[in-house]
């Protein structure tokens, strides 16, 4: 059975008066007779999603056999059957138990035959019956039931339930428009509190298990209350649609009025010969292009563009690409500037407090403002190009500087940038073009001298789309970028008020022509002396701040944040350094925010326990003097460090063999020192003999990193010396310089960064090039005080002082021998200048 409306048609009767002479003829049916345990029996009609209260009448529809012929049987005796709701509406033959065990027992009319076969009947709920047993099953069910008796007395609490009931339901039926009138006037006249609970739960319409929970509820008191919360959920959902319905509706009207005023508004303009919106638009595009004070061309061409439009429908593709233009045209700035502040003191202090170190980026900036103060005519604005490895200060740098002057900063990334009209923009014939990102980021920037930071300049691409450094040479070009032209505006815009700084790990990718335009200014790598004070005044403060820590409750030991630098993290800048002391910082913020002791002082042996084992160990010098083992200063991304260069003579068939995975040009530094080494075997009291019977192999430790350069020539030249005289090198001394044919010693670089890994690991001599003297200015007094820096020009004053004497060799005797006399071709050279400690 389904719940659905009836309406039987005998051709003649209209529904109203069918359905009054079919509940006249349900009146007829008497109610089952209890026998004497106050049973009653009858056949069973299950539904689907319907059910039927005491005292309602509903029309059902019949399609099941068995519920027909159930119908039938109770038709034919008439008597009663005993509705029951099935728990699933799905299955089409319920077993006993698929059916709810409260059900009501009903009468029912005459059966009508629809005109698609099915059959249709009104029903009449009588009373609630509880099942007691089923008593058959075939060919229908046929059960056992105890009819349920509710009692109807009414008190002061039932009376206030029964208007609480009628007060809710009046609001329902005013807000639901499928709920009739007549149902309030009917409830409103009901005096049997659970006949008013029946009727009105049939109203609402809830869910069947809702509408079965009320059936299966006896006690009129408690159906009433379960019918108000009914009621009360209902009433909120339809306040909330009426709600919606009337803010649509309102929403609707407005916009049909504001339609039908604007069609009147648009007829009086026209009859008033005012124009339309149209020319509303066009008149606010002509104020802003007068207010925006553009300088001759722009204003020129702002106006052409706007006579253009104004010509044109306004329902025009070409009308939003016109109306862009103009905007783009009025909003950059043309003459808008911020006046910088000259003040150098002030600029110092706040370069001094923002950056630790850096004493050339800041010359140059005081240099800068120095200039500007004294009022040139056209001071030149500087183009700066920042080179240093990552985490040096560069960025951050741009930004202190644009403080200083008191200028706006913006910064353009060019990292993987490989399309030239990144640069220079789309020309507007292509759908969707828009200015270059130099372009965009002024009008970001909303002055004409902002600081102009390009990061990553030396990570630019080249594809077929056109190359992007071509593209920043007008822009880096004073000579050129106060008529830098953009595809998309073809108008001369002028950046040679920008202040442009660029920024790149390595010179070595940046094509010439950009690098001419730029002056480089060279970031090195932190030393350990300048990190510890950079962890001091910058970093820890700052993750103290950000891992929630008191300034006072934490203190970073010196010697803790030295075996961070030197065992926990190997780079040129600091970024890792914060990071790991970061990560100690978050380890006893976690301790703190468990309300667990905590230490107030971190030590080095404290870091361990942090941050795990040391990921990094230092090389150590050697701790005796050894025959063929040189120690080699290298240069790193990370800083300095020491290397030993390591010979082995074997007997072979003269060849050398390089190991270490090191570079061509470390290769060729071999080749070369090897080559020394043979043409200087006479003087060097070597036999010539035993080059044709011996391999040389030379090995740099730590295989796994890459190596190159020219700068370990001598080394590698005084560790074969050493192997073929047997004289030990000494352990003390480390050595850097490139090797000629010839013996003499060229200059190289990372001066600082190599001298300094020598003085921390614990060498008392350093060997440089003599035209690396002017770097040693680089190195602070103290490690200079505490080296002793001899300046060599020749391999041959590289082996006085490293290698020990021949007296003091374990060799041969034949090797003993010390001629020292020059012999014919030998190189007169005069011995190493000595920059004795302290000097």
């Amino acid at each position: 059975m389904r719940d659905n409306d009836w309406f039987p048609n005998d051709g003649e009767e209209n529904v109203g008066q069918t359905f009054q002479r079919g509940a006249e003829e349900l009146q007829r049916i008497p109610n089952a007779v209890p026998d004497q345990e106050g049973l009653i029996e009858g056949p069973v009609l299950a539904l689907r999603d319907l059910i039927i209260y005491p005292n309602m009448i509903s029309p059902i529809f019949i399609a099941r056999k068995r519920s027909l012929l159930a119908i039938e049987e109770a038709r034919k005796n008439n008597q009663t059957v005993i509705a029951l709701t099935q728990f699933d509406a799905k299955i089409d033959h319920p077993e006993p138990e698929d059916l709810y065990q409260v059900g009501v027992e009903v009468a029912i009319g005459n059966l009508l035959t629809l005109p698609d076969g099915s059959n249709s009947a009104l029903v009449q709920g009588r009373r609630r019956v509880e099942i007691v047993e089923f008593t058959q099953t075939e060919p229908y069910a046929y059960v056992q039931a105890r009819p349920v008796i509710s009692p109807k007395e009414i008190d002061q609490e039932m009376e206030a339930l029964m208007r609480t009931v009628i007060g809710m339901f009046e609001r329902c039926v005013q807000l639901n428009r499928s709920l009739p009138e007549e149902a309030y006037l009917f409830a409103l006249n009901i005096d049997d509190p659970g006949w008013l609970a029946d009727m009105v739960a049939s109203a609402i319409a809830p869910t069947v298990r809702e509408r079965q929970r009320l059936l299966e509820t006896y006690d009129p008191r408690m159906r009433l209350k379960q019918v108000s919360e009914l009621l009360a959920n209902e009433v909120d959902v339809l306040e909330l649609e009426d709600k919606i319905h009337s803010r649509v509706q309102k929403e609707v009207n407005r916009n049909q009025r504001e339609m039908y005023l604007r069609e009147q508004l648009k007829a009086i303009q026209m009859e008033l010969g005012e124009g339309d919106v149209w020319t509303s638009d066009l008149a606010e595009i002509e104020n802003l292009i007068e207010v925006a004070n553009l300088p001759e061309e722009p204003y020129k061409r702002a106006l052409k563009e706007l006579n253009r439009l104004s010509q044109m429908p306004p329902m025009s593709p070409e009308v939003g690409v016109i109306r862009t233009y103009i905007d783009w045209i009025v909003d950059l700035p043309w003459a808008q500037k911020t006046e910088d502040n000259l003040d150098i003191n002030h600029a110092a202090m706040v370069l001094d407090q923002n950056h630790y170190g850096l004493p050339r980026a800041k010359e140059r900036i005081l240099e800068y403002l120095a200039v500007r103060s004294l009022k040139p005519k056209k001071p030149r604005q500087p183009i700066l190009c920042f080179v240093g490895a990552p985490g040096t200060g560069k960025t951050s740098l741009g930004k202190s500087i644009a403080e200083a002057l008191e200028r706006k900063f913006v910064r353009l990334s060019l990292g993987g940038v490989r399309d030239e009209a990144e640069i220079r923009g789309h020309r507007r014939t292509y759908i969707g073009a828009l200015p270059g990102r130099i372009l965009q980021t002024m009008r970001r920037a909303t002055t004409l001298n902002p600081l102009f930071m390009l990061d990553e300049i030396d990570k630019l691409g080249t594809d077929y789309r056109g190359d992007p450094a071509s593209a920043l040479l007008e822009v880096l070009d004073p000579e050129q970028n106060h008529t830098f032209s953009d595809h998309y505006l073809e108008i001369p815009y002028d950046l040679s008020q920008v202040m442009f700084i660029t920024t790149a790990n390595t010179r070595s990718t940046i094509p010439w022509a950009l690098l001419d335009r730029m002056e480089v200014i060279e970031f090195p790598g932190y030393i350990e002396e300048e990190k510890i004070m950079i962890a001091r005044n910058f970093l820890i403060p700052r993750q103290l701040e950000e891992s929630g820590l008191d300034a006072d409750e934490i203190h970073y030991t010196e010697s803790a944040i030295k075996r961070l630098i030197r065992e926990y993290t190997y780079e040129a800048g600091v970024r890792n350094l914060e990071r790991e002391i970061g990560r100690t910082y978050r380890k006893i913020a976690r301790l703190k925010a468990s309300k667990k002791r905590f230490p107030s002082r971190v030590g080095a042996n404290a870091l361990e326990k942090y941050l795990g084992p040391p990921k990094y160990f230092d090389m150590e010098a050697e701790r005796t003097d050894e025959v063929g083992v040189a120690t080699s200063l290298a240069w790193t991304d990370a800083g300095g460090d020491i290397s030993p260069v390591e010979v082995v003579l074997i007997d072979g068939k003269g060849t050398l063999q390089i190991t270490g995975h090191v570079g061509d040009v470390m290769q060729e530094s071999a080749q070369a020192g090897l080559s020394y080494l043979k043409s200087r075997a006479k003087e060097l009291n070597v036999d010539s003999d035993r080059f044709e019977s011996t391999d040389v192999h030379v090995h740099i430790p730590e295989g796994a990193i890459p190596k190159d350069g020219p700068s370990a020539g001598i080394t590698i030249a005084t560790a074969m010396i050493s192997a073929f005289t047997g004289r030990s090198v000494r352990k003390e001394v480390g050595m850097t310089g490139e090797i000629t044919l010839r013996g003499r010693v060229l200059p190289i670089g990372g001066v600082r960064e190599k001298v300094l890994a020598a003085h921390r690991a614990g060498l008392k001599t350093v060997i440089l090039p003599k035209r690396n003297q002017k770097d040693l200015v680089e190195i602070p007094k103290k490690t200079r005080g505490e080296l002793n820096v001899n300046l060599v020009t020749h391999i041959d004053e590289v082996i006085e002082i490293a290698l020990c004497p021949e007296e003091e060799a374990n060799t041969t005797p034949s090797r003993r021998k010390k001629d020292k006399s020059p012999t014919k071709g030998q190189v007169d050279s005069a011995p190493g200048q000595s920059i004795q400690p302290g000097a």
